[in-house]
């Protein structure tokens, strides 16, 4: 059965017009008259049989249904200008300079590292761990690989992934002093990889706020916790991506089914004038790429880190 789909004309006059707020500046945007943006827009609501904006002042707001719609248009287009950029630029070379989240860059980005070199070997890539915010400003870094939503200013940005918060533990310590329900986390170390506030969420969604905590350890990011707790120190807050790998390979495990939202997300952003160089596309494009490629593999890996959590938990209850 063929999809219908609405004419790209109106499409490209709805995502430019809110984008800017403004019919004026959708307008010089795709080279048009003001009147012909209008046009197309309520071409586009009669098409849709739905309002997709509101005037606000000297502004235009989105209508719910208009705010459904934008991800969807927006991904589009810039998929289809992100394969056309592939198509058409030569082979990458120059030089790059990443900042990334500590734990992320060290638990996820290099061990797929190799792939990007092989594709490109004409970059010369340097990786920053850091998740600071003036990152963004600094004329030394090109992209950020960052958590948490940020005053971005006139920069380009996109979400890479929400993730989950959720314990984690090494097999070993789980074999030598069990954890069988919440309780008996007041036994263990707990890990910090922040001012405490994560492991507040996860024992508020647990109803264990009441837990007594004697024994903590506050370290600088989550990376230190997650490799505190990889040799078996305590129990960390692991989460959705960067512990993935170490789930899928058995070396941590988790005690328990409760998983938190986190509060923020992860986000690469680039100044605008950065995100034009085909360096910087090249190395866009791959992240995002091996984002999908990894969800794929874990969908399919599901059921075998399901086992290994259960039989973590079964080594735990028959530990003496």
């Amino acid at each position: 059965m063929t999809r219908r789909l609405p004419p790209l004309n109106p499409l490209r006059a709805f995502e430019a017009t809110a984008r800017y707020g403004s019919l004026t500046r959708a307008a010089a945007e795709l080279n048009v008259t003001h009147g012909a943006v209008s046009h197309q827009i309520k071409a586009l609501e009669t098409s849709l049989k739905a309002k997709l904006f509101e005037r606000t002042g000297q502004r235009l707001k989105l209508t719910p249904q208009g705010a459904d719609l934008l991800p969807a248009v927006a991904g589009a287009f810039e998929s289809i200008a992100a394969a056309t950029a592939r198509m058409t630029r030569p082979t990458g070379s120059g030089s790059l300079v990443v900042s990334c989240v500590p734990a992320l860059l060290s638990l996820w980005v290099l061990p797929r590292l190799g792939s990007f070199a092989a594709r490109y070997p004409n970059i010369r890539l340097r990786m920053v761990p850091s998740n600071a915010p003036e990152d963004l400003l600094s004329q030394e870094i090109d992209i950020c690989v960052h958590y948490g939503a940020r005053q971005w200013g006139d920069c380009w940005f996109r979400k890479w992934s929400d993730l989950e918060l959720f314990p984690v533990v090494s097999p070993t310590l789980m074999n030598n002093r069990p954890i069988r329900n919440i309780r008996d986390l007041a036994d263990h170390l707990v890990l910090h990889g922040d001012d405490g506030r994560e492991w507040q969420t996860w024992l508020a969604a647990a109803d264990a706020l009441d837990l007594p905590r004697d024994q903590q350890l506050h370290l600088s990011d989550a990376r230190l916790s997650t490799e505190a707790a990889l040799h078996g120190l305590g129990v960390a807050l692991g989460d959705s991506v960067t512990a993935s790998d170490l789930l899928a390979r058995g070396q941590l495990v988790t005690p328990f089914n409760i998983r938190v939202p986190a509060v923020d997300s992860f986000y690469v952003a680039c100044r605008n004038g950065v995100r034009s160089a085909p360096v910087a596309q090249a190395f866009i494009d791959w992240l995002f790429a091996e984002r999908d490629a990894a969800t794929r593999n874990e969908a399919g890996l599901g059921g075998q880190i399901g086992i290994r959590k259960k039989r973590g938990r079964q080594a735990a209850a028959l530990s003496p």
